[in-house]
């Protein structure tokens, strides 16, 4: 690619994430910011906060942003790319609203967007681009000059995603015990949502049942699973399952959840299973719960041996594929041909989110896409 390490037009990186406590005072009030809107009683956030409780009140996803910021700053300047890096987040601080004004004071005007979440859906793209909207409509209200914002297309594809976990699922087979290694059955998993919400997820005349959420998860995993296979040997059986659903009863969510997966797995006599959540960039609190101690309960109470590959982190090929992004969105926009990096059947994700693309419940302004009032 020409100019690779120049991100011209762009001045700056955000990382945008969605938060999380970092002390047990700080549980309650988070979570009110999370489900602001709702009407949601303390009591019952009190008892959802029980999961962060159990982990002192801190939520891992912090620290593990600080990680990956650190591995950015140091590729870039190990490739002399010029790119400040900022962080904020939408349910906790640093609060976006107040990164963006600190970004405008320090005289940033073209900055791009790289969110925690690598597929597409309404909770992993467009309600960022919503906040980014809100925010950027409360610097207006204080006279601010806006900055333009664009987001980096989905990275679910990229071998700087895909091949660190490729590995992890490699290290959690070798880690099983040797007499049920061969027979194991990957759960690739990911955060379960209304069936609704997956159905008209990307643009809804491209995907089928499940949308692009669906579709994008079952193309990283089969890429996962054939690289195992290549890399061993083995080809071990797979399925995608769900995790973290948080719904009211009555409304349909993606299936089957996780535990019981590993239910009807063990009853079909599967020897072990390695649970891969792919869908996660980082082992936040929704991994270390959800997975490490209600999945790994579960799988105890049945004597079925698991065992749970890392996600991507603050791997430095992750870093490396954030910086390649970064030289091919500034070259679109410079109006440079390129081709964009992607393993699998889907391509690479278009850079511009459409018109109705990942509708929301309610129609809010949302900004970085073909339909942004920021422009």
């Amino acid at each position: 690619m020409p100019d690779a390490l120049d991100a011209t037009p762009y001045d700056a990186l955000l990382l945008l994430s969605f938060g999380g406590p970092e002390g047990p005072d700080d549980v309650v009030p988070f979570l009110e910011n999370v489900t602001r809107g709702r009407g949601i009683p303390t009591e019952r956030l009190k008892e959802v906060g029980q999961h962060y409780f159990l982990f002192g009140g801190v939520s891992p996803i912090n620290d593990q942003n600080r990680a990956l910021l650190d591995a950015l700053r140091k590729d870039f300047a190990d490739h002399g790319l010029n790119l400040p890096v900022y962080w904020g987040n939408r349910n906790w601080a640093p609060y976006l609203t107040d990164t963006l004004r600190e970004m405008v004071a320090d005289g940033r005007r073209r900055i791009l967007v790289l969110a925690t979440s690598a597929y597409a859906s309404y909770s992993g793209c467009r309600q960022y681009r919503e906040n980014l909207a809100d925010a950027l409509a409360a610097l207006e209200t204080e006279g601010l000059e806006l900055p333009r914002i664009d987001k980096l297309r989905h990275y679910f594809n990229h071998p700087g995603f895909v091949e660190p976990m490729i590995d992890g699922v490699l290290r959690a087979l070798e880690d099983l015990p040797e007499d049920v290694r061969a027979g194991a059955h990957i759960a690739f998993t990911t955060h379960s949502i209304p069936t609704s919400a997956a159905d008209t997820s990307g643009p809804v005349e491209a995907h089928g049942e499940g949308g692009a959420y669906v579709e994008q998860h079952l193309d990283v995993a089969r890429l996962i699973a054939d690289a195992v296979r290549e890399r061993t040997g083995v080809d071990h059986p797979w399925r995608l399952v769900y995790q973290s659903r948080s719904g009211a009863p009555h409304i349909p969510w993606l299936e089957p959840d996780i535990c019981d997966h590993l239910e009807e797995q063990h009853a079909a006599g599967v020897p072990a299973v390695v649970m891969a959540p792919i869908g996660f960039v980082s082992d936040h609190m929704e991994v270390l719960y959800d997975l490490d101690t209600e999945a790994k309960a579960k799988a105890e109470e049945l004597g079925l041996p698991v065992r749970r590959s890392a996600t991507v982190g603050a791997d430095p090929r992750f870093a490396a594929a954030v910086r390649e992004l970064i030289a091919e969105r500034a070259a679109v926009e410079r109006g440079q041909e390129v081709t964009p990096c992607a393993l699998g059947a889907l391509g690479a994700s278009h850079h511009l989110c459409p018109v109705g693309c990942c509708p929301a419940r309610a129609p809010r302004p949302a900004a970085a896409g073909a339909d942004s009032p920021y422009a």
